[in-house]
């Protein structure tokens, strides 16, 4: 299972380098061009979808890592989920109801799991000795995943999907705001 596993991260650390430059492109068109913009509507229009199966796979694939791999999850990885994993089911109940208001309930989840993984991050790449383990001694900087020189760890993971999530509902509240979906 060892080349699996490899090509694995490898696979997936690809598409968070992706979706981490394509996050960048999209906040650059937002704030910086003013024209309008086929992308950005199609983001604006059909965010719900994009979001639900973003989040699909992203709870797919942390319960792979801890589920099929055992990767025991830290203490901030427990907290980055208890954020991430409901708003799977918020964005299908919103997506089935064609409700656009999920904006709203999401928003608030989101900040905050992505505050969380920012910190964790922050204690995984530059202050490991901070990080204390919680009672059941999982560390929080422990290697688990380390691809591309470093930089793609499961802490990097979680904060893309928080990142990429928060920049779609960043397009769906100020990209053309006057024809506003009632956000």
């Amino acid at each position: 299972m060892g080349d699996f596993v490899h090509y694995f991260n490898i696979s997936l650390g690809i598409g968070t380098i992706v979706l981490q430059i394509i996050s960048v492109f999209t906040l650059f068109l937002l704030f910086f061009v003013s024209k309008e913009n086929r992308y950005l509507s199609f983001i604006k229009k059909n965010f719900i979808i994009l979001a639900f199966f973003l989040l699909f796979f992203s709870v797919l694939f942390s319960l792979f890592y801890s589920e099929i791999l055992n990767y025991a999850p830290c203490f901030h990885c427990w907290i980055q989920r208890i954020f991430l994993f409901p708003q799977m089911f918020l964005f299908g109940i919103a997506w089935f109801r064609k409700d656009k208001n999920v904006f709203w309930y999401s928003i608030f989840l989101l900040l905050v799991g992505m505050l969380d993984a920012l910190y964790l991050n922050y204690i995984y790449y530059f202050n490991p000795n901070s990080a204390p383990c919680d009672a059941s001694g999982v560390s929080c900087v422990k290697r688990l995943v380390s691809e591309f020189g470093g930089y793609i760890s499961i802490p990097m993971f979680s904060f893309t999907i928080f990142f990429v999530l928060m920049t779609v509902l960043l397009v769906v509240y100020f990209y053309k705001k006057d024809e506003s979906i009632n956000i």
